[in-house]
């Protein structure tokens, strides 16, 4: 009897996805529950699971476009199982190749990877060994190849010079969605961009103090996303526009704060979203947030856990960024943008100190938000980062003493 594997529903508005790649070979026996492929949507990486065991017959291809309830694939239920199939690995993986054991024995006895005269010249002419492509057997660098990455300092290992090459690659669905996505948060919304700077050094002092004992506490580190998450959370219950969103001719306001955190995945830039954020602890949103990356890192987000965010912080810091103005995640009004953190000359009570610095930038949807939320909101979030303690509570101790 053969099974029919069809592509399930994945979420609404999805009506198709791309197959990006069988785990299992074509015709190979599996087991019940298996991984059988990797399939991408618009927003998401899923895989289809075998629902019974059997052998496997592939129906579609590797890159195609399916609808969602088309068939992927069969597996003949009634075929004979293969001796010794007790159990299948969970995904395949290439054989490596065999080699010979006397081959694989003199290639333990040396170290050596450059022959006597290109390692003579490497040390000569102090030349990076990365930087040399190597043309000898198993990887050894000759003469010639060092003397050709001294004709062409600076030019990456592998490339041919003056090439004139294209490639074509097809976008991904998620790429494509990430596209539309930006151009239609540029066309449909008044965005605009504020910006502020915010003195790290305290934030900093209190990693380096209490890093150990909170990752001996919580099991998990301590970052900046919990203080940048915690204060947003914050200001985003002072401003409630700032945290709302227009659909049609309402304005809907959030009695809560859906964090998303943008991450760069392998595929390309996701939005995994850590619920309900103004009510974590530090360690709950670092637990969160490793949580979601990790899966993001893996394709293994799923569209639930990237729909439905009030509010989105990226930190382009982490790749150099020192300034940028990033673009809103639609239907949200605002982003806050994060940058690297650079030591500057600041005026501080009369006197130059060189300080750790990190500029900010909100974009923000001019419908909803006038400039001074925008503005305020931005200030508030910038207190609460230089005054971190405040984020017990949110208020001045002294001044909520004194009913201030």
């Amino acid at each position: 009897m053969a099974l029919e594997i069809k592509v399930p529903t994945v979420g609404e508005s999805i009506n198709e996805v791309t197959l990006v790649k069988w785990l299992k070979p074509d015709g190979s026996w599996v087991e019940r529950d298996e991984v059988l492929a990797e399939l991408e949507s618009e927003k998401a990486t899923f895989e289809i699971n075998a629902e019974q065991a059997g052998k496997l017959a592939w129906v579609a291809k590797e890159g195609d476009t399916l609808a969602i309830g088309d068939l992927a694939c069969t597996i003949d239920t009634a075929a004979e199982r293969p001796a010794g199939a007790v159990e299948a690995p969970a995904a395949p993986k290439a054989a490596p190749a065999q080699e010979p054991p006397a081959a694989a024995g003199a290639a333990k006895a040396t170290d050596v990877k450059a022959s006597p005269v290109a390692a003579a010249i490497i040390a000569d002419k102090k030349v990076d060994p990365k930087v040399v492509t190597p043309s000898g057997a198993n990887g050894r660098i000759l003469k010639q190849d060092v003397l050709a990455a001294l004709e062409s300092p600076g030019r990456a290992p592998g490339t041919v010079a003056f090439s004139r090459e294209e490639k074509a690659e097809k976008m991904s669905n998620l790429r494509k969605t990430v596209s539309r996505r930006l151009v239609e948060a540029k066309n449909t919304t008044a965005m605009l961009t504020t910006f502020n700077e915010v003195d790290m050094g305290r934030i900093m002092e209190l990693r380096k103090q209490y890093k150990e004992i909170f990752q001996k506490a919580h099991g998990v580190g301590l970052g900046f996303m919990s203080f940048f998450t915690k204060a947003c959370c914050y200001a985003l219950q002072e401003w409630p526009a700032v945290n709302a969103y227009i659909d049609g001719d309402q304005i809907i306001y959030h009695q809560y704060c859906d964090i998303s955190i943008a991450v760069s995945a392998p595929k390309g830039l996701v939005v995994p979203v850590i619920r309900n954020a103004e009510s974590l602890s530090m360690a709950d949103i670092e637990k969160k947030g490793v949580e979601l990356a990790g899966k993001a890192r893996d394709n293994k987000l799923t569209i639930d856990e990237m729909t439905g965010g009030t509010f989105t912080i990226t930190n382009g810091g982490v790749f150099g960024s020192l300034m940028s103005t990033p673009i809103i995640n639609i239907p949200q009004s605002a982003i806050l943008g994060m940058h690297k953190i650079q030591e500057r000359p600041m005026a501080i009570n009369g006197k130059v100190e060189i300080r750790p610095m990190m500029y900010l930038a909100l974009s923000y949807d001019h419908r909803i938000i006038d400039g001074r939320e925008s503005v305020s909101f931005l200030v508030r979030v910038k207190e609460l980062l230089e005054n971190p303690e405040l984020l017990l509570f949110g208020k001045d101790p002294v001044k909520t003493l004194l009913e201030l």
